[in-house]
């Protein structure tokens, strides 16, 4: 006899699993939502990481674009995110003189000169904005599309009317339109590297296409931001609204057995206790359905990045004599020219560490400072992000710790071309005599959040549409959909799953109702 029959058992409880449960539980189902660990969150977790200071940093992940308002007001979630008013500084080096590429968030006359003063001239410039003009504009009219009924790629095409801008971002290897548009290699570089964030593939593939469309989607504008208290305040609020809902939670409970049959689901955790239910929505790694149903794994891409935390008792000045406080306002590129990535990716899939390594650097202490204590705010403390890109799995298999050391100076020496002191030097010191500086490998990314080889996305990402063949008129499908008309699909790697935006929750809990209507 079962412990309890519930309408529906949610796995995992990161965001996703916690969007599907407030769904499903303010439409009165009966939900029980099973998580392997004794906290919520996953990835998506607030953590004070040095135990010295009174700082939470957003540990995996850490800014906020894709999770639509729909949900947020749907759901009744108390969560606030701060736009950064720098969209990005690039430092370089050019004819022995430091220089930076400054893009605030708005257009205006300084970044336009600091465009100018990088390529002598203004194609350039004029081509970045007639770009992202168009792909604000395929944004706005794609974003939507995400929290409805899939469309096939004929169908969305023709309701976004954009065609060259499909032709772009679709059709074509990303690389292409690149370097068609752009001129100088430090640009096409910038513009690349929302094609390589969280995915290791060449500029010429067209995943890069498919993580590119996913970055510039961002709830109809694109734009990247700042949670405010940290990443941990939207799992606050979920769990809330969660546990206000009537959802059974239930923590340290992996589940370690699944069964289906004509009539639903039943799962077993590692401690012995079994529950049943009509349906179950799998919020985890599709790797990890696949072995509790005795299935092949579905093949995937390596993750790739490294993730350093760091605690600062001050910003550190830079060559180009770019106040940091603007410089490290938005996000921060190093050694991210066209030809670097490119070189990078070509180390990497030799088995070696690229050199130099490009790199992404976040302050979120800049836009939000609540995650700090009164106290480190009065004394100037910052926080840092620095996200290491063509860093993928196999690099650290062999000597995961010996590598891991050797990943991070090559990190910290990359930032430290363009920094007047080295990073090290502002780095605050920890009681046991180390800094305060924290780096996660993808070998520890698939140990700590169980994400398959340390993919932030679980497994290749898709396009957000079907291919015209394989939709019937009669069908109505979310992309949350399995072989099994009990087993859903509610975390990143479902088909319009990718990053923290809890769409996948959301259209998991919409495909189950829609069958039941």
């Amino acid at each position: 006899m079962p412990n309890d029959i519930y309408d529906a058992i949610v796995v995992g409880g990161g965001h996703n699993g916690l969007v599907a449960a407030c769904y499903l539980a303010k439409s009165k189902k009966k939900v029980l939502l099973l998580e392997s660990q004794d906290t919520l969150g996953g990835a998506t977790t607030s953590v004070k990481t040095f135990q010295d200071y009174d700082a939470y940093l957003s540990r995996y992940s850490y800014l906020v674009s894709l999770l639509p308002d729909q949900i947020i007001s749907d759901l009744g979630i108390n969560f606030c995110t701060l736009p950064r008013p720098v969209a990005s500084c690039t430092p370089y080096q050019r004819d022995g003189q430091h220089g930076g590429l400054l893009i605030h968030r708005e257009w205006d006359a300084t970044t336009a000169e600091s465009f100018y003063q990088l390529t002598g001239s203004t194609r350039d410039s004029n081509a970045w904005q007639t770009f992202y003009n168009a792909a604000a504009e395929f944004a706005k009219r794609l974003a939507p599309t995400m929290l409805q009924p899939l469309r096939t790629a004929s169908a969305l095409k023709a309701n976004i009317g954009l065609q060259t801008m499909w032709q772009h971002l679709i059709e074509e290897p990303i690389d292409e339109f690149i370097c068609n548009q752009f001129f100088d290699d430090l640009i096409r570089g910038v513009v690349l590297t929302d094609a390589l964030i969280g995915t290791f593939v060449s500029a010429g593939d067209l995943q890069a296409n498919r993580c590119f469309l996913y970055h510039i989607i961002g709830n109809g504008t694109g734009e990247w931001k700042v949670p405010r208290g940290g990443m941990g305040v939207l799992i606050h609020e979920l769990h809330r609204i969660a546990r206000n809902s009537g959802v059974d939670i239930q923590l340290r409970s992996r589940v370690d057995q699944l069964e289906s049959g004509s009539n639903g689901v039943a799962v077993k955790t590692v401690l012995g206790k079994r529950y049943t239910a009509r349906d179950l929505l799998f919020a985890a790694a599709p790797q990890h359905l696949a072995r509790l149903r005795n299935l092949m794994e579905p093949a995937s891409l390596s993750g790739a990045q490294i993730k350093i935390n760091m605690l600062l008792t001050r910003l550190p000045q830079l060559k180009a004599g770019i106040d940091p406080n603007r410089a490290f306002a938005g996000t921060f590129h190093v050694n991210e020219s066209y030809s670097q990535l490119e070189a990078a990716y070509r180390d990497a899939r030799h088995a070696q560490i690229p050199h130099p390594l490009p790199l992404e650097v976040y302050c979120h202490t800049l836009t939000d400072s609540t995650i700090l204590s009164d106290e480190l705010i009065q004394k100037g403390f910052h926080t840092l992000t620095l996200f290491g890109l063509h860093t993928p799995i196999e690099l650290f298999e062999k000597d995961p710790e010996k590598t891991k050391a050797r990943v991070t100076q090559r990190a910290l020496t990359s930032l430290n071309d363009y920094l007047l002191e080295p990073i090290e030097s502002v780095l605050a010191p920890c009681s046991d005599g180390s800094l305060a500086i924290e780096v996660k490998t993808p070998i520890d990314l698939e140990t700590d959040v169980a994400l398959p080889q340390g993919n932030i996305f679980h497994r290749d990402l898709d396009f957000p549409f079907l291919e015209d063949d394989s939709l019937s008129s009669a069908q109505e499908l979310w992309g949350a959909e399995t072989d099994d008309p009990h087993i859903f699909l509610a975390g990143s790697g479902a088909r319009r799953g990718g990053g923290v935006s809890g769409i996948a929750g959301h259209n998991a809990a919409m495909a189950l109702l829609s069958k039941d209507s």
